[in-house]
């Protein structure tokens, strides 16, 4: 895997990875992660710079080192998010299966007048497209629009990492979302990246990400495919 030379330091690259496959299921509770020498031959590091990355995970609690036994998973449930209570990806993942994403595209886009993005951003605003497989199958696309004024983007290895974590490491906080739901057919193209027939209805995720001023940071939208695990949403009293 190629990291970023010009981004943020490379352990900090990998550090979010391996946190990141951890918290989908990649690397499942209990297990242990690849081998040092593995890492290093994967992301084309030198030792160090992997034991950096191990270390930050080990002091925040997510990996435990054994000596001679290899690095086993402690904890694969996320303390950074806005709500307390089990993200859906979380659910999945306590239920034994795992989550891998695909990036399909970044890119800066000329919003249609009138349509919702330009609403809320304007002309132009960044467009990132992403993919989401259930053990392997495609179960929801995302189309993930921010604000033209978001840091570089391109840089991001946002097929790796998490889109919320990336953000916070811009220093954009998110203060509040808002999810609205509603059974809609999905665009043809989305369709044949999920393997299904056209036409077929699906659960449609809108999410508003706003920072503490107000204004909406990230705007998203994803079709699920509830056929192949329903959506789940955790509610505690």
């Amino acid at each position: 895997m190629t990291l970023s030379r010009d981004h943020k330091p490379l352990y900090r690259q990998i550090k979010n990875i391996i946190k990141d496959r951890i918290l989908h299921g990649v690397y499942p509770l209990g297990d242990l992660i690849p081998s040092e020498p593995q890492l290093e031959q994967e992301f084309s590091v030198s030792k160090i710079t992997v034991r950096n990355a191990i270390q930050e995970l080990v002091q925040e609690g997510y990996l435990e080192k054994g000596s001679g036994k290899g690095t086993k998973v402690l904890r694969n449930t996320s303390t950074s998010r806005l709500s307390k209570q089990m993200s859906f990806t979380e659910i999945l993942v306590e239920g034994g299966h795992r989550i891998r994403k695909r990036l399909l595209s970044t890119e800066t886009i000329r919003n249609a007048e009138g349509s919702e993005p330009y609403r809320l951003f304007g002309e132009s605003c960044v467009c990132i497209e992403r993919l989401y497989f259930l053990d392997d199958v495609p179960y929801v696309h995302y189309t993930h629009y921010l604000t033209s004024r978001t840091g570089n983007v391109e840089a991001a290895d946002l097929g790796e990492q998490s889109l919320y974590g990336w953000l916070e490491e811009q220093e954009i906080g998110l203060a509040s979302f808002r999810d609205h739901f509603e059974v809609a057919v999905a665009p043809v193209r989305v369709s044949e990246l999920l393997k299904l027939e056209p036409n077929t209805h699906l659960l449609r995720r809108s999410r508003y990400s706003r920072v503490p001023s107000g204004d909406v940071a990230e705007y998203s939208v994803g079709y699920y495919n509830t056929a192949l695990q329903q959506y789940l949403v955790n509610y505690e009293a």
